[in-house]
């Protein structure tokens, strides 16, 4: 199973960059896992419109999905991939989402996505993938965060949350586990978003084989969020830089 961060940027995007979104692929499957700004673009240097075999979004916030609508454009209108791709997410935002794009009122983003909900405990098989919901600490909109098994290996990735034991539940014994770290020590923590230590913590407890931090707000030192995670810690620790992919597991 490979690992392509397409964006990591928390927020909002930094010169050049782009807001969350990451490619999943194995056995020729390209899972698409939130799709945040400037990912669209990004992905594209990796994959073509058309191989993308899902979508998988972990919560209803604009940095995390909102290229889902260049991509509609490019696939309904373009005619670069095949009607009814299979799109993954909780509930709360899809049909928001489609009125965006309505074509005198006729859902047309709902012929180009196949749109089906999760919810805390859900398993889907996705291509090679087994992946499996687990609900996330979040405000405002359920959120979920995602445990992906393919080829003996397992990824698992929060999405935006706060502490809480289900992320350590979720990424028990993962190869990698790629945790959202928007803050650092000296921020204002609040119960809704992970800093690094905190991130650090909870792969301590998992016994994951491997961390990766995410969502690092833009005006935060990205050096520092290692160092803190480092120090809690004592396996392998990295960023997870744009255009960065990693091999998860053997």
């Amino acid at each position: 199973m490979e690992l392509t961060i397409l964006g990591s940027s928390g927020t909002w995007p930094p010169p050049g960059g782009a807001t969350c979104g990451y490619l999943v692929s194995h056995e020729g499957a390209h899972v698409w896992l939130d799709a945040g700004t400037g990912t669209f673009a990004n992905l594209q240097k990796h994959i073509a419109i058309s191989d993308i075999t899902a979508v998988l979004i972990t919560h209803g916030h604009p940095d995390h999905f909102v290229d889902v609508i260049p991509a509609f454009y490019a696939r309904h209108y373009g005619g670069l991939g095949d009607p009814h791709l299979p799109f993954y997410s909780p509930e709360g935002f899809t049909n928001v989402l489609s009125l965006l794009v309505s074509e005198d009122g006729g859902d047309v983003m709902g012929e180009t996505y196949d749109f089906r909900t999760l919810v805390d405990g859900d398993r889907v098989q996705i291509g090679p993938f087994d992946v499996r919901a687990f609900e996330m600490q979040h405000v405002g909109v359920s959120a979920l965060g995602y445990r992906i098994e393919a080829g003996g290996s397992v990824f698992a990735y929060t999405g935006d949350t706060g502490p809480s034991e289900t992320v350590v539940e979720m990424a028990r014994g993962a190869d990698v586990l790629m945790a959202e770290a928007s803050y650092q020590d000296s921020s204002n923590l609040l119960p809704f978003h992970l800093s690094a230590r905190q991130a650090a913590e909870h792969a301590k407890r998992a016994g994951v084989g491997r961390l990766l931090l995410t969502h690092i707000v833009p005006t935060l030192d990205p050096s520092i969020s290692l160092a803190e995670a480092r120090s809690a810690f004592d396996g392998p620790v990295e960023i997870a830089e744009q255009g960065m992919t990693t091999v998860i597991g053997s």
